[in-house]
């Protein structure tokens, strides 16, 4: 009989638990342990390890904390579960998707600056006289640290004429100024120089240098009476027109339009350059003057960290401690393979799994014992040369008195694992059942799970037939990151691999790809960012299946004799929606002295339109129960509606028949959006040859579903496209036609094409740090 209280109860044990799709689940799971949950994408294993056992331990971990405190802090709610015992506190490392800023690098992330910046405030070199700084005059992001004509960025923004104007045998009137708006703001503008009394009509070239510095670069903003031409079939009356030169547009643009579009349009008329105030270095003159060890913090902190931490070599009491103190921070980071990283590296340059393995770097230095770890996915981004440090970090935290449960797909991560939860056996209500929690061995008897079959399968991989390319496309040289001079062939018609360990420059030599480059044709890149940015974006408004709905609706006899049209069916107008909680299904409660919560709309439960548009209904069901409907039954729902059809019957081949229709884009990972992108490309069915770029489409997927998505992508290449994903699972790259392995290591040590070809001779490079793994998926190494 175990302790009620959970004190020396060596298992966390969970009863009823109830999230999401978790049926009732009862499941128990040893402390100290690495244990894994896996199940196919949408069994609940995220549910059980995140939204039950990670949400109850950080719940229970408000409770003690003082009211006021609370309401600073983020929240979970309370989890659906009947009870949870043997729970330590515990710390969640989740795959943040958020879009970091370019303030934030590698440095901020693990906090090494903090400890670089005391290192120079207290044992730094300063000039004779000079003033002894504190730490903040040493960060770029602080007003007393920060260069003041960039604002600690580095660099800055502005514009040429060349620019501006990239055909100067153009008039002004045919648009010689590129970077003006278009349509009638262009026109405008345009008129207003021709009642200021310039020539509008002749070339760009013969106007007057003086003449064209103002145009261009003035600040005035002088205000003139606008006689437009007339039109014969319209009236247009004299205007006061304000005149805004092209590079004040461009600037205000730039800084102040919320249009992404508009600001990348501006952004192209943008020549950025190093800051001419401080080289680059983002910091004023008085902290760039302090030295270490003969460098500024500037040129320390664009080392990579193996190099920088050989040249902590510090004089004295105070230096000793400090770069003591530094290295020991670095070298978690250097075990976990990021060796190459500088502590100045922006962090929007990194890719997932590099930014997952900087925080477990930061997590192994915290010296925390006895607490639960919950990581998701860990390996995701990670070559399998990578995941094997990983493992290894894995067992020092264990090793260090804590339990560590991980949600993972990876094979090896789960071979290396004492305890594993298998949840299933299907996805959405077909899922949320424990199958197996015990040892990794036992779970080949279990006959429903689609984990074992991948797990303990020793039969060789099928052999594909390796297709030939109609044709090339030649992409570099390529002098970005760490690639110098690169020039890759890529095949058209054929199924592209591209690989390497993390670091290695895999994205960036993809990233080269353009619509422009001879050879494509129609380009589409397909990546994880997420689908939309708020609760009122979901699968249905993104993929237009929404719009048929809406329409389906509005043709019944009921909406008809109501006279209800198709905007009576979106909840985002008025109208048809419940004008309470404005079509979003739950409103913002105010809690005094707590952080301000969300629950169900008291009016409309969650359903986000009003009683009158939920009376009408098509089949027995109104626009709200359809809304709720999984795409698998919804295939069903509406199997005689095509246009509704064929976009379910897309979302359904790339394994997303788990996912409600009215699911919340804030709700999806972004393997998932990554999917719903390529199913609404599917369902297109466009017949000139394309070029579909994919980024590591397989985080994030069990076996199962990647075994799914491959058909799709092989697929469209049996249709004549072409297909490019860089890649690190080793059973996607067997199955291609052609592999680029970049490397051989990552940062300054990779950046070079080290084998180029179809699997079997790629498998057989001995310089290759992939060859050795993608042998043993080929069914020929040890």
């Amino acid at each position: 009989m175990h302790d009620p209280n959970g004190s020396h109860d060596p298992y966390v044990r969970v009863r009823g638990a109830r999230e999401h799709n978790l049926q009732g689940v009862d499941v128990d799971v040893p402390r100290d342990v690495l244990a894994v949950f896996t199940g196919v994408s949408g069994s609940g294993k995220s549910s059980l390890a995140f939204g039950t056992i990670y949400a109850e331990a950080q719940r229970r971990y408000f409770e003690s904390v003082a009211p006021y405190a609370r309401r600073l802090i983020h929240q979970v709610g309370a989890p659906k579960v009947g009870e949870i015992t043997g729970l330590p506190p515990a710390v969640s490392l989740e795959q943040r998707r958020s879009a970091p800023t370019s303030r934030s690098s590698v440095g901020t992330v693990t906090n090494l600056s903090n400890s670089l910046r005391m290192l120079f405030s207290r044992a730094g070199d300063y000039p004779p006289g000079a003033e002894r700084l504190d730490s903040d005059s040493f960060s770029p992001n602080t007003a007393v640290g920060a260069c003041p004509e960039c604002h600690g960025l580095g660099r800055v923004h502005r514009t040429t004429e060349q620019s501006l104007v990239p055909d100067p045998s153009l008039s002004i009137r045919e648009g010689a100024i590129a970077a003006w708006p278009g349509a009638w703001q262009g026109k405008n503008l345009r008129d207003i120089l021709d009642a200021l009394g310039h020539d509008v009509d002749r070339p760009w070239r013969d106007l007057p240098a003086e003449e064209r510095e103002w145009i261009l670069f003035t600040d005035e903003q002088p205000v003139v009476t606008v006689h437009p031409v007339r039109d014969a079939d319209r009236i247009q009356r004299p205007y006061q027109g304000t005149y805004m030169s092209a590079r004040r547009y461009v600037l205000k643009t730039f800084a102040d339009s919320k249009s992404q579009t508009l600001r990348a349009k501006a952004e192209r008329f943008l020549v950025s350059a190093p800051c001419p105030a401080c080289g680059g270095s983002r910091l004023r003159p008085e902290a760039m003057a302090v030295t270490f060890a003969g460098r500024t913090i500037a040129e320390l902190a664009a080392l990579p960290l193996t190099e920088l931490a050989a040249s902590l070599v510090g004089r004295g009491e105070t230096a000793r401690v400090l770069t003591e103190d530094l290295k020991s921070r670095i070298a978690p980071v250097v075990e976990l393979g990021l060796g190459y990283l500088s502590l100045d590296r922006a962090t929007p340059t990194l890719s997932a799994g590099e930014l997952q393995r900087l925080r477990l770097a930061t997590q192994l230095r915290s010296g925390l014992f006895g607490v639960v770890y919950v990581l998701d996915e860990p390996s995701a981004g990670l070559h399998p040369a990578d995941t094997e440090a990983l493992l290894t970090v894995l067992a020092r935290l264990k090793a260090a008195g804590n339990s560590v449960l991980v949600v993972e797909h990876h094979l090896d991560v789960m071979r290396g694992a004492d305890w594993l939860v298998d949840v299933g056996p299907g996805a959405g209500e077909h899922g949320g059942r424990v199958l197996h929690s015990g040892p990794v061995a036992e779970l080949a008897k279990v006959e429903e799970s689609a984990t074992a079959r991948y797990l303990f399968d020793r039969s060789p991989a099928v052999r594909r037939e390796v297709r030939s390319p109609r044709g090339h496309l030649k992409v570099g040289p390529v002098n970005r990151h760490n690639l110098r001079g690169v020039t890759a062939e890529f095949p058209l018609g054929v199924f592209t691999a591209v690989t390497g360990v993390s670091g290695s420059g895999k994205s960036t030599l993809v990233g080269e790809i353009t619509e422009e480059s001879a050879g494509v044709g129609r380009l589409v890149s397909v990546d994880q960012k997420p689908i939309g940015r708020t609760p009122r974006s979901n699968l249905a408004t993104y993929t237009g299946l929404f719009d048929v709905v809406r329409k389906v609706f509005a043709a019944t006899d009921e909406a008809r004799e109501r006279g209800y049209g198709v905007g009576r069916f979106s909840f985002n107008v008025a109208g048809g929606r419940c004008e309470t909680c404005q079509g979003e299904g739950f409103v913002s409660v105010e809690l005094l002295f707590l952080p301000s919560t969300y629950a169900p709309c008291p009016d409309c439960a969650g359903a986000r339109y009003n009683p009158a548009t939920l009376q009408v209904t098509y089949r027995g069901r109104n626009i709200a129960e359809v809304l709720d409907l999984t795409v698998e039954a919804a295939a069903d729902f509406f199997a005689d509606t095509p246009l509704v059809a064929r976009s379910l019957t897309t979302l359904l081949d790339v394994g997303l028949g788990y996912l409600r229709l009215g699911q919340p884009a804030t709700e999806l990972s972004g393997g998932e959006a990554q999917r719903i992108k390529l199913a609404n490309e599917l369902q297109r069915g466009r017949r000139a040859h394309t070029l579909y770029l994919l980024d590591e489409p397989t985080t994030g997927l069990h076996p199962a579903d990647v075994e799914v998505l491959m058909r799709q992508l092989h697929g469209l290449v049996d249709a004549g496209h072409t297909v490019i994903v860089v890649e690190h699972d080793m059973s996607v790259v067997a199955g291609a036609d052609w592999v680029i392995d970049l490397g051989p290591g990552g940062g300054d040590a990779g950046g070079r094409i080290v084998a180029a070809g179809v699997p079997s001779d790629v498998a057989g490079t001995r310089t290759s740090t992939t060859a050795p793994y993608l042998a043993r998926a080929r069914g020929t190494g040890a």
